[in-house]
């Protein structure tokens, strides 16, 4: 099968790209390394999958004309690219543009000149609001930028589903970490923090905000099972993550009992938009995608304290 994968160089989009590789898929990627954080991070990325043949393209969905950039013979799109997180630093701009705009452009593409097995699109748990602990049928409430576009997001790509110009699924990812992470997350500060002696910020009141911490090893088999069952993804919204709970000081712990250290805290100020709660309910795609995560928080954290400590030993 020919894939395109958008947000390729990133996080979520290189580990996809890697597993469908070693699936035997030809995979394009496409990527407009946005300056979020370190480039030279998705640079590296980007040669990593180089190495085993996969293509990257460098461009931007925010300009139109995708047509001279893309093959029109795609069976699969992954959307991955996004403007991620609640960072202060990024304007409601950002957001619209980056999550909405480009899937516009990206579904219009899709519409008009493919003839698509399925248009998977890359959602996320912050769609649903501020306590989050229910299935896909919930009203949608999210309280920040990032949910709001990230929900239009989505709805751009349901609604070519329904008016049946494409076969679509959207799932909803919750609070995925492991190697690659993006350095702001929480994961990674904590192990940079470990390892470095520096202290971990923590915002105030968040000690006992409550995760599905979910590894993107499991993340990966979820997006992938939904290959060969075109027929059941589509026109569904699908979460995906671990349905057990942990709190942020627990995943603390994690990290210091790993390490064998005490992590130095310093308290910041509440971040507006912070979700008290995300507990991924998967009925669903236990259901449709046989989906079985089995990543225990303790190995998915010695997973990426490997990956961590490897790449410091090559720099």
């Amino acid at each position: 099968m020919k894939i395109l994968v958008t947000g390729i160089a990133g996080f979520i989009g290189s580990h996809l790209a890697e597993r469908l590789h070693k699936m035997g898929h030809e995979v394009i990627g496409l990527d407009n390394f946005s300056s979020y954080y370190d480039v030279n991070l998705k640079r590296e990325n980007a040669h990593t999958l180089k190495a085993l043949g996969v293509q990257t393209i460098e461009r931007d969905l925010r300009v139109e004309h995708l047509v001279m950039a893309l093959p029109v013979d795609l069976d699969y799109i992954f959307h991955c690219a996004a403007q991620p997180g609640i960072a202060s630093s990024s304007t409601f701009e950002d957001y619209l543009s980056n999550n909405v705009i480009t899937t516009h452009n990206l579904a219009d593409f899709a519409s008009q000149y493919l003839d698509l097995k399925l248009f998977v699109n890359i959602g996320t748990s912050s769609i649903y609001g501020i306590d989050v602990y229910c299935d896909e049928e919930q009203m949608a409430k999210p309280i920040s930028n990032y949910g709001v576009t990230k929900l239009a997001a989505e709805q751009i790509v349901m609604s070519q589903s329904r008016l049946g110009n494409f076969p679509a699924c959207s799932l909803r990812l919750y609070s995925v970490y492991g190697s690659r992470e993006r350095p702001d997350k929480m994961f990674s500060q904590l192990i940079d923090c470990a390892l470095n002696e520096r202290s971990f910020p923590l915002f105030e009141g968040s000690l006992e905000h409550k995760r599905s911490f979910t590894h993107i090893r499991d993340i990966i088999d979820g997006i992938v099972s939904v290959m060969g069952k075109e027929r059941q993804a589509d026109g569904q919204v699908i979460n995906l993550g671990t349905n057990k709970e942990y709190t942020t000081a627990q995943g603390i712990k994690a990290v210091e009992k790993l390490l064998d250290t005490e992590i130095k805290i310093i308290m910041k100020p509440a971040r507006s938009g912070d979700q008290l709660r995300t507990k991924a309910v998967i009925d669903k795609a236990q259901r449709l995608l046989t989906y079985k995560p089995n990543v225990t928080l303790e190995e998915g954290v010695q997973e990426q304290i490997d990956w961590f400590k490897s790449k410091n030993a090559q720099n």
